[in-house]
């Protein structure tokens, strides 16, 4: 287990952090640019110091203010995988690789080199310089050159930033595969809420320094008051579900969750993969009366259980359909339905509106 506890003091800035996060996980630090995400992760990796308190990994001290203790990087076995690459542009992709590898003398944890090789499939890079490369490739590299670190602790400052869409989802699988697969603690900056639903065991939102929230991410996105943190356009609720069926005629998977079946469009998968799907806000409707005659298959029964009146021409309703659903409304056709905390309504919910790219997994991915 991962405890922080600091203080730190950076100009006008002001870094207070108190969290722990257990082993073998992925935890995901989310804020907006300037909320203080690498000032922390650096703390942690002795890049910088805090002013106060303490950082233990596990039974070890990294840092203690009070018995003026402060290991220096190399000596926190901490992997630190950064935005850019960061590798030697004169050394080919194995002698990056071996750079500061630290071999733990055939103990039953050790990470070795044939086991990055395959987990990244990055064998045939090997005789490469960083030129050569994709930017997906280069990550590959980074990340295997940290894990060849034989890190307890990998830090990840938003490592795949600089990627398109379709670069971050190839190399997604190979995080997660860190955490199975190696059993290594994974702290994991990021603004891209995707990653975060996609990746997380859970998250931290960091907010002008400070903790504003940490939990699972379905209990962080359903709560209506961390909205304005976690962005009002892709705010909404995230839901446990697993995969149950495909319907070929019409390429349509069926997720299932504790309200009932969810309908998604060119989705399909191995039965009984626990995902998570993504449901913004913005594309919930709601109706008083049961539908009838519509195009719409996702349609569920429920109950308003809180409203977030702020400012402006919209509302954000959490309805209660076995599981949290978050619903974005004008106040108008709030006041037009006359609906209150505790109405019962229908929440629609087109199945082409649920991305099939934003159907994360949940460790495990059904094993």
């Amino acid at each position: 287990m991962l405890t922080v506890q600091i203080d730190k003091k950076l100009g006008d800035f002001h870094l207070s952090a108190d969290f722990a996060v257990r082993g073998a996980s992925i935890t995901t630090i989310f804020g907006k640019s300037g909320a203080g995400k690498t000032s922390l992760i650096n703390a942690i990796a002795g890049l910088s110091r805090p002013d106060t308190g303490a950082i233990h990994l596990g039974e070890i001290p990294l840092f203690d203010q009070e018995r003026g203790l402060c290991l220096r990087p190399h000596e926190r076995q901490i992997g630190y995988v950064f935005q850019d690459d960061r590798l030697f542009p004169h050394l080919t992709v194995r002698k990056n690789l071996l750079y500061g590898a630290t071999p733990l003398r055939g103990q039953p944890t050790e990470i070795k080199f044939a086991d990055v090789l395959d987990l990244l499939g990055i064998r045939p890079l090997l005789g490469r310089k960083p030129n050569a490369l994709s930017g997906g490739e280069k990550q590959l590299v980074a990340i295997g050159r940290a894990l060849l670190s034989n890190p307890r602790l990998l830090l990840m400052d938003e490592p795949l930033a600089s990627l398109d869409f379709q670069r971050r989802e190839d190399i997604l699988p190979f995080i997660e595969k860190i955490r199975d697969e190696f059993g290594v603690t994974i702290i994991y900056v990021s603004h891209a809420i995707e990653e975060v639903i996609r990746l997380s065991d859970e998250m931290i939102i960091l907010s002008n320094g400070k903790v504003a929230a940490q939990g699972p991410v379905d209990e962080i996105m359903s709560r209506l008051d961390l909205h304005p943190l976690t962005g009002r356009f892709d705010a909404g609720a995230v839901i446990s579900t697993k995969f149950a069926s495909y319907d070929p005629v019409y390429d349509l998977g069926e997720l299932n969750f504790p309200g009932g079946q969810i309908q998604v469009a060119g989705l399909n998968m191995e039965k009984g993969t626990p995902l998570r799907a993504h449901i913004r806000a913005r594309d919930v409707s709601l109706m008083t009366a049961e539908p009838k005659g519509s195009s719409v298959l996702n349609v569920f029964k429920g109950r308003i259980s809180d409203v977030r009146e702020e400012d402006g021409p919209q509302l954000d309703l959490s309805i209660d359909i076995g599981v949290p659903l978050i619903a974005r409304v004008t106040r108008k056709s709030y006041d037009n339905l006359g609906l209150r905390v505790g109405s019962e309504v229908h929440a629609m919910i087109k199945a082409v509106a649920i991305d099939r790219r934003s159907v994360g997994g949940i460790k495990g991915r059904g094993r």
